[in-house]
């Protein structure tokens, strides 16, 4: 019996040889083509996928796989080839007039792992029921999967190799004045985590006083020196050391794709993925005068509600993963749009993280206020009403009993208090949210893309985080 291929929060993952092959990263490949024939016009389908993907374990024979499937089916292929951020491979959908992407990744996944991810015409994440349209036509034989060579592709002009960079450059250079930056004579220090934002804030940084050193730029894909490349303790201590040894203002940080986008602060202290987009909403809507709205996952930060509500602009929140968070920003015209995990995407760009340009509003907030991280993150706390502390966990699921058992204990959970605050709400959108008097919240879900279940909470109460936690991992019956 074939393997099924199922998709999660952001496309197919899996581990590479075991059931990330070949045959089954072509069975995937010929279910995208058949979804966009089914979909599309002819005339559609003739502008084309873009394919591309990042650095991981044979990278650039995988991204080759999947144009040679889409070829045979007539799909002309925009291929920028393996080592491309992801955010580049959705502006190139747009900036090319393609009718969407496959993006062969594993983003923030232990090295093991590959992934396959899809995109629609604006660039942005395929909704949930496009995603199921694809994995009920992914055929269950290798006889049902098309293919030609990729230098018969070449040679007849459906796969068409190309350089994404020029286009990106000038969209980032139309979003943000670089020439401030470059002239600031900051010391910023890149972790980029062996992936593929390597050298680009240092080319579009390159001409000034400002110094961009960088770290783990190389291409290592069993990622040394951190469990995986995902921008979060304790993957990033190695990184923030050696932005300390440089004595850096700054720490821009980048998972494997670089589409996430992690900050550290002038004392080389990590900055939270949810004060890292409060500190971004603010300056939209503080330094840059912007008033749109804001798109949030259910288990990011309360203080964008409190500065939707200062600002007067509406706040929209989803489930967890761009397959929610985009569609919704392009229904709504957000301003941004943003995950727990460090995704972030802007309204004016792509309805798609973007870790690079993150990064570069980021460094912008800092040239255009002359205040350092840690004074940011004071004048956000005086905006919101004081200091939010954050925390998550992880957990592997021992097996699927147990995750069909913790969903039993959460489906009837319904404390009246955690940690000694009133409980006022219970939301089961994905997963279980308990909202708290304080305004904090407790989150517990399994993940999409791998098998663990996952703990959060944010509250005013430093003292109570961790007690919060342990509630949390308690009623999933979870020993700590």
């Amino acid at each position: 019996m074939a393997f099924k291929i199922k998709f999660g929060t952001d496309g197919w993952r899996g581990k590479i040889a075991e059931d990330y092959t070949f045959d089954n990263v072509r069975r995937c490949a010929q279910g995208f083509a058949n979804y966009i024939k089914d979909t599309y016009t002819p005339d559609q389908v003739r502008q084309g996928i873009v394919v591309g993907g990042d650095r991981r374990f044979g990278a650039e024979d995988f991204t080759a796989a999947v144009a040679e499937v889409l070829a045979a089916n007539g799909i002309p292929v925009h291929f920028t080839g393996f080592s491309t951020p992801t955010p580049v491979i959705s502006f190139s959908v747009v900036a090319r007039h393609a009718i969407g992407a496959v993006n062969i990744t594993a983003s923030h996944n232990p090295p093991s792992d590959n992934g396959f991810k899809v995109r629609d015409p604006h660039g942005g994440a395929i909704d949930p029921q496009g995603l199921k349209a694809i994995e009920a036509r992914i055929p269950d034989a290798m006889e049902d999967v098309q293919r030609i060579t990729f230098e018969e592709g070449v040679r007849t002009g459906i796969i068409m190799p190309f350089d994404p960079k020029p286009a990106y450059i000038a969209q980032i250079e139309r979003l943000v004045d670089l020439q401030p930056i470059r002239d600031a004579g900051l010391v910023i220090a890149v972790e980029p985590m062996w992936g593929n934002g390597a050298g680009w804030l240092s080319e579009l940084l390159a001409g000034g006083s400002t110094q961009v050193f960088e770290t783990h730029a190389e291409r290592n894909p069993i990622f040394p020196e951190m469990q995986r490349p995902e921008p979060i303790p304790p993957n990033v201590d190695a990184g923030l050391a050696f932005a300390r040894s440089h004595h850096a203002d700054v720490v821009c940080i980048m998972d494997g794709d670089a589409d996430r986008c992690g900050l550290g602060d002038e004392h080389g202290q990590f900055i939270d993925q949810l004060r890292v987009f409060g500190l971004l909403a603010m300056y939209f809507l503080d330094i840059r005068g912007e008033h749109g709205p804001i798109v949030k996952s259910l288990n990011t930060t309360v203080m964008l509600n409190k500065l939707a509500e200062k600002y007067n602009v509406p706040i929209y929140e989803t489930g967890v993963g761009f397959k929610y968070i985009a569609p919704k920003m392009q229904e709504v015209g957000a301003m941004i749009g943003g995950e727990e995990s460090g995704g972030y995407a802007f309204g004016d760009h792509i309805p798609e993280r973007d870790g690079i340009l993150a990064n570069l509003f980021l460094l912008d907030l800092m040239v255009k206020t002359g205040l350092k991280p840690t004074q940011l993150l004071d004048k956000l706390f005086e905006m919101v009403g004081g200091p939010h502390y954050y925390h998550r966990i992880d957990t592997p699921l021992a097996s699927n009993e147990f995750k069909e058992e913790a969903k039993k204990r959460l489906d009837a959970a319904m404390p009246e208090e955690i940690a000694g605050l009133k409980v006022t709400e219970k939301i089961t959108i994905d997963g279980y949210k308990f909202l708290m008097e304080d305004g904090g919240w407790l989150t517990i879900r399994f993940s999409g893309t791998e098998p663990l279940i996952r703990v959060y909470a944010e509250t005013t109460h430093s003292d109570k985080l961790e007690a919060i936690l342990a509630a949390g991992l308690n009623m999933a019956g979870i020993e700590h």
